[in-house]
């Protein structure tokens, strides 16, 4: 048993089935994941065979329904797995999970023809999907994407732009694409369609070279001049940017999985480390200068798992989370990277070398504070659900004192 393992009161809507997924997917981390993540890391090559080993064992197309041969399961499990997935290897962990940024998109916004034609080719025929927002001039700037859908004739559209970090690009049968269909409407002239990577006009240019998380591919794309029915639409024209906020709502306490799993195997390798290496005839982990470092990772990862659950449980429930998802995602990812750094320090000069898991722990930390909505975006974020509950109780409290 890990010296960090949460315990089971930790999740208040575990059941006994979240608790047997949490044990497949941590076996499997131990197992199967963590043993090959250097490999894949050096050679920045997707994990194809332990993907498709995850697949069989029900943690990859979680949030798929079961009718189309998903699991049929929320995000709260869906943390369960990222968690334990991202202990072994966050890069893998996200190669086998991105699916559900796509399913999520399909659940929510999909007509029933377009769930019965893109769901199976996420579950029962193994396929991928991409997600892709981000753009060379827009990041978490939804509302700014260039990206353009021009209405043509019998109903369809011609997609034009460039998208960036869009992962799986390399592996995907069809992404999820974001793009302005009323230029001067901003957010509200986002909409979002569905586009096959073999269709005419799709190129993906290049994997983009990365610090980190380097299993799986983020990959620049071209659309050039891509024609697309108008059932490629992916609910109405305009309601892009209000679908992939509530995507990012479901998936930011993903994110917070990833890091608080990278955070606690930062945290088992210097206790074990600090507990075996000795300096001075003394196990290093009695000094003060380590001890402490270890005592403020662990009630650190602590704080992160509750807020990371508490997300994913109010989304599970069908209720908005949006500044719960934004705490989560931004002090878990704040942890994984302090977590990360101490480990480095805690190892000294073996945790400057490849030799030692930590100095990848440090490399794959840091993608988890920018990705999904930098963590800058969503302090901003917080700021706004901050004042308009505030600003609610008051004009509340003005309604109570003139009764």
């Amino acid at each position: 048993m890990d010296l960090t393992d949460p315990p089971a009161e930790a999740l208040a809507s575990a059941t006994a089935d979240t608790e047997r997924l949490r044990k497949t997917a941590r076996d499997f981390a131990r197992e199967t994941v963590a043993p090959a993540a250097a490999r894949h890391d050096r050679d920045r090559t997707f994990p194809h065979e332990i993907v498709e080993r995850a697949r069989e064992l029900g943690l990859v197309n979680l949030l798929s329904p079961v009718a189309h041969g998903g699991e049929g399961l929320g995000p709260v499990e869906l943390c369960v797995v990222a968690e334990e997935l991202a202990w072994g290897c966050v890069g893998i962990g996200a190669a086998a999970l991105l699916n559900n940024l796509a399913a999520d998109c399909l659940a929510l916004a999909g007509s029933e023809r377009q769930k019965q034609e893109y769901f199976p080719r996420l579950c029962q025929t193994g396929g991928f999907a991409s997600y892709s927002v981000t753009e060379p001039g827009a990041g978490s700037n939804v509302a700014g994407l260039t990206t353009r859908a021009e209405r043509r004739g019998g109903g369809g559209y011609r997609l034009s732009g460039s998208k960036l970090w869009v992962g799986h690009a390399t592996e995907a049968d069809f992404m999820v694409v974001f793009a302005k269909t009323d230029p001067e409407a901003r957010h509200r002239g986002v909409s979002a369609f569905l586009v096959d990577r073999d269709r005419p006009g799709v190129d993906v240019v290049r994997p983009l070279p990365k610090l980190g998380q380097r299993a799986f591919s983020s990959c620049e794309v071209e659309l050039r001049d891509v024609e697309l029915p108008g059932s490629a639409l992916l609910g109405r024209e305009g309601e892009g940017f209000t679908l992939a906020m509530r995507v990012f709502d479901r998936s930011r306490p993903m994110v917070a999985a990833f890091a608080l799993g990278l955070a606690r195997r930062a945290l088992d390798e210097s206790l074990a480390y600090a507990t075996e290496r000795e300096a001075f005839g003394r196990p290093i982990v009695e000094f003060q200068g380590v001890g402490f470092k270890l005592a403020e990772m662990g009630m650190r990862v602590e704080a992160a798992r509750l807020l990371t659950y508490s997300a994913a449980a109010k989304a599970a429930r069908g209720e908005r989370n949006s500044l719960e998802a934004a705490y989560a995602k931004t002090f878990a990812s704040d942890t994984a990277m302090f977590a990360a750094t101490e480990a480095v320090q805690v190892f000294g000069g073996r945790g400057y070398s490849e030799d030692y898991p930590v100095e990848k722990l440090f490399r794959d930390a840091k993608a988890l504070q920018i990705y999904e909505g930098a963590n800058e975006v969503q302090r901003q974020i917080m700021v706004r659900e901050l004042t308009q509950s505030s600003r609610k109780r008051a004009e509340e409290r003005m309604e109570e004192g003139a009764e």
